[in-house]
C-alpha cells in the first residue's frame, strides 16, 4: 500500500529547523517475513538528520519488527537500512552500535546491581575499544569524565554512587537513556520511554528527550498521544506491517485513515 503522504529524502519537512537536510535514517522496500506471516511490507521511509520522528500504530503494526532490524536483532526478508550512507542492513547488534545506533528498550535493561555512574561507565568504555587496565592512567579518567557527563545531562549526576536498583522507575528510564547516551550514538532509538510513568515522570522525560534532541536524531515508538504529537516533528502511521500515512502532527491527526486504523475519533 502506497503510504498517504510520504517526504522525498532530505525533505526540510517536519524536522522543526526550516533547512533541507539529507537522510542519516533510509529504508527501501523493507520486509521482514515469519512463515507466512508479514510483519513489515515494503516499508520505505527517510528520517532527515536532526529529526524526532515517531513511529505509531495498533499493536502487531511492525513497530518493534522496524527497530529490531534497525539495531541489528533481525535481519530483514528483503529491502536495505542504509545509515549515514552506508549499507547496514543484516549486520549483528554489535556491529550496529559500533556505526553509532544506540536504543533503549519499552522493559528497562540496566544493571540493577551496580551503581549508576558504573551502569554509564560501562557503556562509555564500550565506545573504547583499545582500552585496557594497562594504558595510561587518563584513558580511566577520560571514560569517568564521558559517564559523569552524561549523568548530567539525563538528571542523575547526584545519584552516580546510588545502586541502579534503588532508582525509581523515571530514574531507571533515564538513566538507561544514559546508558544509550554513553555509546556517542548519532542516532537513539527509544522504545515506549514513558511506559509505566506518572504524569511528572512522563513530563520530565519528554522534556529530557527534547534537551538531548539538539544534538541528534531520535527515533520513537510510543503509545501515549500527546507524548507523540508534543515531540514529534514528523510521525510514521504502521498498520498490519505498511506504512499508512506519514506527516506532521497535526495532519496525522486530521488523516481520516489514521483515525480510522488507531486514533479511532
Amino acid at each position: 500500500m502506497t503510504p498517504d503522504r510520504l517526504p522525498e529524502p532530505g525533505s526540510p519537512h517536519g524536522n522543526g529547523r526550516g533547512a533541507v537536510r539529507s537522510p542519516i535514517l533510509r529504508t527501501e522496500g523493507l520486509t521482514v517475513r515469519f512463515g507466512g506471516l508479514t510483519a513489515l511490507d515494503n516499508v520505505t521511509l527517510a528520517v532527515p538528520h536532526g529529526e524526532i520522528r515517531a513511529m505509531i500504530g495498533p499493536n502487531g503494526a511492525g513497530k518493534s519488527t522496524f527497530f529490531n532490524c534497525v539495531t541489528g536483532v533481525l535481519r530483514p526478508t528483503s529491502g536495505r537500512i542504509v545509515f549515514d550512507g552506508e549499507d547496514i542492513t543484516g549486520l549483528p547488534p554489535h556491529r550496529i552500535s559500533q556505526k553509532a545506533i544506540a536504543r533503549s528498550y519499552q522493559i528497562t535493561n540496566i544493571l540493577p546491581g551496580a551503581t549508576v555512574l558504573e551502569n554509564v561507565r560501562i557503556a562509555a568504555q564500550s565506545r573504547h575499544h583499545s582500552w585496557s587496565l594497562v594504558r595510561h592512567h587518563r584513558a580511566f579518567v577520560d571514560v569517568i569524565d564521558r559517564a559523569r557527563a552524561v549523568l548530567d545531562a539525563v538528571g542523575l549526576g547526584d545519584k552516580e554512587e546510588e545502586l541502579a536498583a534503588n532508582l525509581s522507575h523515571g530514574e531507571q528510564r533515564h538513566l538507561e537513556i544514559g546508558i544509550a547516551l554513553a555509546t556517542e550514538p548519532k542516532l537513539l532509538c527509544l522504545d515506549e520511554p514513558t511506559a509505566g510513568m506518572s504524569v511528572s515522570e512522563t513530563r520530565a522525560t519528554v522534556e529530557l528527550i527534547r534537551q538531548i534532541a539538539t544534538d541528534l536524531t531520535i527515533l520513537i515508538v510510543e503509545h501515549d498521544m500527546e507524548v507523540v504529537m508534543g515531540l514529534a516533528h514528523t510521525i510514521t502511521v504502521l498498520h498490519y506491517g505498511e506504512v499508512v500515512a506519514e506527516g506532521t502532527p497535526a495532519e496525522i491527526q486530521a488523516n481520516p485513515r489514521v483515525q480510522e486504523v488507531y486514533l479511532k475519533t
